[in-house]
């Protein structure tokens, strides 16, 4: 991941007005923790798993501030039943930013059904999402996924592949 990409991650949570961010370490965003953990604006909060993060994001959601769950898209499946219950159930939107493993190209063959489940688990729970390649639509992408989820009540998610994260 580009220093260019990292700050317009960074850009667009501050846009959208996100105060908290979770996140279960990945590779392909290895630089984008140490930025978002130095960033005085933006409380991180390391996660055990991606279920875990997803339900501090409802929480944090509750408490009226704005939240995102960082992880590699490997993670959707761990998040689903907490994904399921806060969004099917009761309204409480999740903004998910993950890095694409398992794109066309991937050279890492424990990667691959990443790559093969993410879309269909997103659009089994519904998730309206955004797959960006380019480093200009970053910001932009991230913005529109908080004002789809916050006029919705429900999750969303921006997913980042191809050369931003390569």
């Amino acid at each position: 991941m580009q220093q260019e990409a990292v700050t317009a991650v960074i850009s667009g949570l501050k846009r959208a007005g996100v105060s908290v961010v979770c996140y279960l370490p990945d590779s392909l965003f290895k630089p984008l923790y140490p930025a978002l953990d130095a960033d005085p604006e933006l409380r991180t909060i390391r996660v055990t798993n991606e279920g875990e993060g997803a339900s501090i994001c409802g929480g944090v959601f509750l408490s009226g501030q704005r939240a995102v769950l960082v992880m590699e898209n490997s993670g959707l499946r761990a998040a689903v039943e907490p994904l399921a219950r806060m969004g099917l159930g009761a309204g409480i939107p999740v903004v998910m930013l993950m890095s694409y493993r398992g794109e066309l190209g991937e050279n890492n063959w424990w990667a691959i059904p990443h790559g093969i489940t993410m879309e269909p688990v997103l659009n089994a729970l519904r998730v309206p999402y955004r797959i960006v390649r380019e480093q200009a639509d970053i910001e932009q992408a991230i913005v529109d996924s908080y004002e789809s989820s916050y006029a919705s009540y429900y999750h969303s998610a921006v997913v980042l592949g191809g050369g931003i994260v390569r």
